[in-house]
């Protein structure tokens, strides 16, 4: 059978260093600030072990034969690359697209790293081995990775070496036989608190000179020396289900991560002191690719939740037939039905990488930029169709339980086709959603998650095939001349 859920949270009661407001959490599975995410990762395990779905979510490990996440598999096929897309959807589903960065994600990046290994053999058959064992003891053992890859910065118009403390970012501060020693700081380590596995690299360029900081090595999450240093938990400061029915339970939680000379065995370095391989591991294998497609699945779930929400909105507020707000709904699903036929064109349109079939790059980078952009367009039309609903609310579930605030609420929160209760349990769902606390961060999430607008914007201008475009411009030009009668210039 594949990993369980309890197997999962047993795994994570690992003694990890993590602190919150100021003080050392003891057992981040079991705290308030933490423990309803923990369990809605078990709640995944848990999904794709039960007999019906084995089939759709697992798959034969290839060196242990056991079952594991289907997300490990290395598509070979336009069929395969499907099963893993409905098995990340069926993931996806369960958190409604909220959590970014469950174990699918990380798992991706990694598959792609693997399917490039003769890129990382050019630099250095020792560091090959090291990934290609790596691999095959997370995907053996369905543990869940998340990363560290961007880079703090004190001063953000100096480089990266440029920084007033040369350990501010991370970086290699020793070595020896037995390994390196890494010391600084990690960005937006997304889900570190609830993860078994830390990769850590850089996805910025690094220069010449800057070797120091080019790397990539993975390690435990409860490893000595690695600390963790979350963001506000949301789940901490959601009232109940009732009245947080997101932030409840799928805070992933966003931290910096602090290396105070963490040793790293050479059997955890996949890259060392390479600039020029730190940016390869990702351009020039189906890493960023395949890391993104399992990031625009998730999202695609989570825009078709939210057009759901909508419809939902406007029927409980009764407005649903007046023609502008039912032409909004049409806009808002052609763009999410958009969103759907461009993850299944990259499918359709996929091509070999060696023996493996990977997403159509074309498309993946210009879905990539479109949702970017729709995504914000998106929270604010729930915004619009909403109106006051969403802040008219009682403050908590505890009102329905005095008779006097009952009554009101039995009086005020009326709708065409709800009862008060659930009118007010619609609404509250849709300000967890996008206006929250952790709304909110989910729109800066998906805004910024795939870098600034002019970074997608340049990805899908260098990964279009203009002499597909150009050359019918072309081919037209040559078909005529000058008249006949024409003088000669």
């Amino acid at each position: 059978m594949p990993r369980t859920g309890a197997a999962y949270l047993q795994s994570v009661r690992d003694n990890r260093t993590v602190y919150l407001d100021g003080k050392l959490i003891e057992n981040a599975a079991d705290h308030p600030a933490f423990r309803n995410a923990f369990r809605t990762v078990a709640g995944l395990y848990d999904f794709q072990g039960a007999p019906e779905n084995l089939e759709l979510m697992t798959f034969p490990s290839p060196t242990s034969g056991e079952r594991v996440s289907r997300f490990w598999q290395l598509p070979k096929s336009y069929q395969e690359l499907v099963q893993r897309r409905e098995a990340i959807t069926a993931w996806a589903e369960l958190t409604y697209g909220f959590m970014g960065r469950s174990p699918d994600h990380v798992g991706s990046c990694l598959g792609g790293m693997v399917m490039g290994i003769d890129l990382f053999r050019s630099h250095g058959e020792e560091r090959a081995q090291a990934l290609n064992d790596y691999f095959t003891y997370v995907r053996d053992n369905d543990l869940f990775v998340t990363y560290v890859i961007a880079n703090p910065r004190a001063d953000r118009s100096k480089s990266v070496s440029q920084q007033e403390d040369e350990y501010l970012i991370a970086a290699i501060c020793d070595e020896d036989s037995q390994g390196v020693t890494i010391k600084g700081a990690k960005m937006l380590g997304t889900s570190a608190v609830i993860a078994d596995e830390l990769l850590v690299t850089t996805g910025q360029p690094l220069r010449p000179g800057e070797e120091q900081y080019a790397f990539s090595v993975a390690i435990p999450l409860a490893t000595k020396g690695l600390k963790i240093l979350p963001r506000k938990s949301y789940e901490a400061s959601a009232v109940s289900q009732f009245d947080n029915p997101l932030s409840w339970h799928l805070d992933e939680n966003d931290a910096v991560i602090y290396f105070d000379e963490v040793k790293v065995p050479w059997d955890r370095v996949f890259v060392y002191r390479d600039t020029n391989m730190c940016r390869a591991q990702f351009q020039d294998t189906p890493t960023h690719m395949l890391q993104n497609y399992q990031a625009q699945i998730r999202l695609m779930v989570k825009m078709r939740f939210l057009l759901g929400l909508a419809r939902k909105i406007t029927e409980t507020m009764g407005t649903i037939s007046i023609p502008d707000v039912a032409g909004k709904l049409g806009y808002l699903a052609a763009n999410t039905a958009m969103v759907e036929g461009m993850v299944k064109g990259m499918e359709a349109g996929g091509v070999n990488y060696g023996p493996y079939f990977i997403p159509d790059r074309r498309l993946l980078y210009a879905t990539q930029l479109l949702t970017q952009k729709f995504y914000p367009e998106l929270v604010y039309a729930l915004r619009d169709l909403a109106g006051a609903n969403m802040i008219m609310m009682p403050p908590s579930a505890d009102d329905f339980g005095s008779p006097e605030t009952a009554s009101f609420i039995e009086k005020t929160q009326r709708s065409p086709v709800a009862e008060p209760k659930d009118k007010v349990k619609l609404f509250k769902l849709a300000w967890d959603a996008v206006g929250s606390e952790f709304g909110s961060r989910q729109a800066q999430y998906e805004m910024f998650y795939a870098g600034g607008e002019y970074v997608t914007r340049g990805r899908a201008f260098q990964n279009y095939d203009w002499d597909t475009v150009t050359d019918m411009v072309d081919q037209l030009l040559a078909s005529y001349d000058l008249p006949d009668s024409s003088p000669a210039i």
